[in-house]
Parts: structure tokens; C-alpha cells; sequence
């Protein structure tokens, strides 16, 4: 299977990596995606093996499966043409398909896949299962620490003061679909949780500030007909990027393996 990476940054590189040292049995990497040239060959240097750089709208042309690890406003960009080849779309910002169902439809035409791995977040097979049955509820719950909050466009339009906290503060709650409205940096966990599950209309968030926590924190609440159950997960971030999560990159790198894989666990 030939893989393409869009996004050569702290989730998109140690992926290539795992590629290019043969850590993905029946995968290769085929090419990538970088802002220019330079970085191009700057991240070709963290290779064993060089590989092709492509522009957003050929990667497809050259790979099977392309991987999305990019600002979300490049989304668009590689998200149409990866699906209009037919291709599958690994997506990491899955913010970005809220409200999207004219990728959808158009993954229907051509035979594409659009796939939204565990990232950040855990329990999803879980979610899966009992939205068989019936699910009664979902919440969301993401902490993270003041520092990560302070600058949040929402907490400054809100003249929120978060300096002086001295215990958990509750930012915002609502729906996933009305937090992504104004909280656009914040939902990606969420809108996995809620399309694994009840919905992004349904499943509730709740964005706290923390003073107590040095990392994001998320947990998951699920009420159904089958089961009930709370989980909850603190992500170390990482080396290259504190915004992003460590597992984020190995989560990725579990799907690929997955996909060839003789023996599969989970759903």
C-alpha cells in the first residue's frame, strides 16, 4: 500500500518515519506534502531514503491512501482531490468535516474512504458498539490548563479572565456542533467521540480551564441501553509540538499496521 503524508509536522513526520524504517509491514511511503521545497529537502534529511514532494492537489495521484495532518486551512485542498481520485483520506482534523456532507457524498461517487483514526481520544470501539443499540447520552469533557486557554480568541471575546484561578472553571458548554462554532481549535477529540457515537448534535462538551493540570485532559460519560461507562485519558504532548499529542503519531501509525495486518483487534 503506497501512503502519502499531507503535513510534515509533530504528527505527520514520526508516521514517515515509522514508514520509511520499515515499521508498517505491507505500507511505503510514497511521497509528501510541505509548505516548499526547502522544507522538503530539510525534512528528507530525517530519512533514510529520500521521497517525492508533492503539491496537495497530485499527492493523490501517486499513493493509495494519503494522510491529512494539516492546518485547517489547507483542508479543503487535499480533502477534494484525495477523494475525487477514489482514494482513502486519513483525517486528523476532524473538526473539519462538520457540517461536510458533501465530502461524504462525494466519497460515495468515486469509491473513496474517509477514515478518522482513535488520534487523542480513546474508547471509540467502545462508542461504536453501543450506537448498535441505543445510546441515551454522551458528554465530552476536555480540561486543559490555563496556559493552553489564555489565548483562546472565545476567552478574550468573553473578557474572560482566567489569570487569578484558583480551581476549575467552566468555559463553555453545549453541543459539539455549537462549541465547534466558536471553540474551532478545541473539538477535533470531540467530533470523533460524537461521530462514533450519537452525533455531533446530541453528544454534549464541556471546554474547562484547569489551574491543576499540566496536560489536556479528556473524559468521555456514555449512558445506553447496553452499557454505561466513563473514560478518561491525559495526553503527554509531543517533542516537537506541545499542541499536538504523542499518541496522535502512534495512533496513526496503529491504523496503517491494522490495515495489513493478519490478526485485527477491535473494530
Amino acid at each position: 500500500m503506497k501512503i502519502g503524508i499531507a503535513g510534515m509536522g509533530a504528527a505527520g513526520l514520526p508516521v514517515a518515519q515509522a514508514l520509511d524504517q520499515g515499521g508498517v509491514p505491507g505500507c511505503t511511503l510514497a511521497g509528501f506534502s510541505a509548505r516548499n521545497a526547502e522544507r522538503a529537502l530539510e525534512l528528507n534529511g530525517h530519512l533514510s531514503t529520500a521521497v517525492p514532494h508533492y503539491e496537495l492537489a497530485e499527492i493523490a495521484d501517486h499513493c493509495d491512501l494519503v494522510i491529512e495532518a494539516l492546518p485547517p486551512t489547507l483542508f479543503n485542498d487535499l480533502a477534494i482531490p484525495v477523494l475525487q481520485a477514489g482514494k482513502t483520506l486519513v483525517v486528523l482534523s476532524a473538526s473539519q468535516l462538520l457540517g461536510r456532507q458533501d465530502l461524504i457524498d462525494l466519497a460515495s461517487e468515486t469509491g473513496a474512504k474517509i477514515v478518522i483514526p482513535s488520534g487523542a481520544i480513546l474508547g471509540l470501539d467502545a462508542i461504536k458498539g453501543v450506537a448498535v443499540g441505543t445510546i441515551n447520552s454522551v458528554v465530552i469533557e476536555t480540561r486543559k490548563p490555563v496556559a493552553g486557554l489564555i489565548k483562546a480568541p472565545y476567552v478574550a471575546q468573553m473578557d474572560i479572565d482566567l489569570t487569578t484561578l484558583t480551581e476549575p472553571y467552566l468555559i463553555l458548554e453545549g453541543s459539539v456542533s455549537e462549541v465547534a462554532q466558536v471553540f474551532p481549535a478545541n473539538v477535533n477529540v470531540a467530533v470523533a467521540v460524537s461521530f462514533a457515537g450519537h452525533g455531533p448534535d446530541k453528544t454534549r462538551m464541556e471546554v474547562w480551564a484547569d489551574p491543576s493540570l499540566e496536560r489536556n485532559k479528556h473524559t468521555v460519560r456514555v449512558t445506553s441501553d447496553s452499557s454505561d461507562f466513563t473514560m478518561s485519558i491525559q495526553n503527554r504532548p509531543s517533542s516537537d509540538n506541545p499542541a499536538t499529542g504523542k499518541i496522535t503519531a502512534l495512533s496513526v501509525i496503529a491504523l496503517l499496521r491494522q490495515k495489513t495486518a493478519v490478526l485485527q483487534v477491535g473494530t
